[in-house]
């Protein structure tokens, strides 16, 4: 019996197909290829001065939905928050007195993006600093990888003819800091 043993465990064992070893290989090469893009992308940086900006709709908290592309023709600041941000309390009130300086006018579109936040405390941030301009929030946070923000409060100044003015990463200092961006871009 120790005969039959021995034979039976100097057999070996048999092959695996190769189409295992070729599938695992093809799966690790397509995740290394989606790193490296998503580095790729990473490394681009944020939309810079002078490019279109990337297109995109803003569901409003109030239900309202509003593309980019319709507010061609007029400057449009977009204003990445979230309530849970410190920086971004230090603008917000001067936020709401600059939209409220341009809002008669109808030049200027204010639009807040609220970033990776609930519901009910972007509501509270709102309440709180009496911000009127159109707010919501940035679903699946599509709209912050589009712009590539890099934290909050970031804000981007798009011209009249929709490309990148002007960037301020963290929070303005005051209106008039707000106005200077703004107002070169509403002369002919």
């Amino acid at each position: 019996m120790s005969d039959i043993v021995s034979q039976t465990s100097t057999q070996e064992a048999p092959a695996r197909p190769r189409w295992g070893r070729i599938a695992a290989w093809g799966g690790l090469i397509v995740l290394l290829a989606v790193i490296g893009f998503g580095l790729l992308r990473v490394q681009k940086g944020p939309v810079s001065q002078g490019q279109v900006v990337p297109a995109f709709s803003l569901s409003t908290f109030d239900g309202n939905v509003i593309p980019l592309s319709s507010l061609t023709g007029k400057v449009v600041v977009v204003n990445f928050w979230a309530s849970w941000c410190k920086p971004c309390e230090q603008e917000a009130a001067d936020m709401q007195s600059a939209w409220k300086y341009y809002e008669p006018g109808g030049k200027v579109v204010f639009l807040g993006v609220d970033y990776v936040d609930t519901e009910p405390e972007a509501r509270g941030y709102l309440a709180k600093f009496g911000i009127t301009y159109p707010n919501g929030p940035d679903l699946g946070t599509r709209i912050s990888q589009a712009f590539r923000i890099r934290g909050v409060p970031e804000t981007y100044v798009v011209d009249r003819s929709g490309k990148l003015a002007f960037f301020q990463y963290g929070p303005f200092s005051s209106v008039d800091d707000i106005k200077a961006q703004i107002d070169p871009l509403l002369t002919p």
